[in-house]
């Protein structure tokens, strides 16, 4: 399968990421005692209970309806698989908010067929919102279109983005970038800014050194109305966002389709508007 998904991939995303944001928002309202939060690499970097059991929820559905797709999870499950294509999952995207009881989290998944991104599915469990999209499929929220994305300059729209206490590698780059924004807004949850941007409310997301499961679902979600105004920015070395070319000079091998190894500190900027 190439270009858009067909009907049954955006059905069944839908409903992993309903069941997994379900499933969390359930957990976290029985208390945060029974969550057996541990910590991975910050204090605001945990992991939860409802982190992995979302995830082994979607990875048993996948397992089921989809056995010879890859699928790749935040929280440890890599499977390669045999079809081609790769299901990439965040369970709980901004767990530290999901945590503290703020509600900017969701649960997010992707699709990828070979290189290409397919497809996107955010659920925010708060609002009882479903996001459905992809390059070639206009995205929608509960059904009904979100967009088109209008051009404006940075100066005149916030950027949305993620800066952990300490982490000064992105330095030079992300204040070139943040310092001609109107205003920067640090939110919690990569997944939840893009539907912001799909949405019009936020104009950029800037991140630096993002793995998959964090930048693909709502970099699809964000392409949906993009698509419509003819260009999307997607990634840039430097800290700021270029404009994704057209289809015919796409390199062979996005960044996405490369093996992920964790954060090193030192990848590039991750830019969405």
């Amino acid at each position: 399968m190439s270009g858009a998904p067909d009907a049954d991939d955006v059905r069944l995303a839908g409903a992993l990421v309903r069941e997994a944001g379900t499933l969390a928002a359930r957990m976290r309202a029985e208390g945060v005692d029974g969550l057996g939060v541990e910590q991975k690499t910050s204090v605001s970097d945990v992991v939860t209970a409802a982190d992995r059991a979302a995830e082994e929820l979607v990875a048993r559905r996948l397992s089921e309806e989809r056995p010879d797709d890859g699928v790749l999870g935040e929280e440890g499950v890599d499977e390669p698989g045999t079809s081609g294509r790769r299901w990439v999952i965040d369970p709980v995207d901004g767990t530290y908010n999901f945590l503290s009881g703020l509600t900017w989290w969701c649960s997010a998944v992707a699709l990828l067929d070979g290189d290409e991104l397919v497809l996107g599915a955010i659920y925010h469990p708060h609002d009882d919102a479903l996001f459905l999209g992809g390059p070639d499929l206009p995205s929608t929220r509960d059904g009904v279109p979100v967009g088109p994305l209008r051009d404006v300059p940075l100066g005149h729209t916030s950027m949305a983005t993620y800066f952990a206490p300490g982490d000064l590698a992105a330095g030079a780059a992300f204040y070139r970038a943040a310092g001609s924004a109107a205003a920067v807004r640090m939110l919690g949850s990569g997944s939840m800014d893009a539907t912001a941007v799909a949405q019009g409310q936020v104009g950029l997301v800037l991140q630096h050194s993002v793995p998959p499961w964090d930048e693909l679902p709502g970099a699809a979600l964000v392409r949906g109305p993009a698509a419509r105004r003819g260009g999307c920015a997607t990634r840039a070395s430097s800290g700021t966002p270029r404009a994704r070319p057209p289809r015919s000079r796409r390199r062979a091998r996005p960044w996405w389709a490369r093996p992920w190894a964790g954060p090193t500190g030192n990848g590039p900027v991750a830019a969405m508007a």
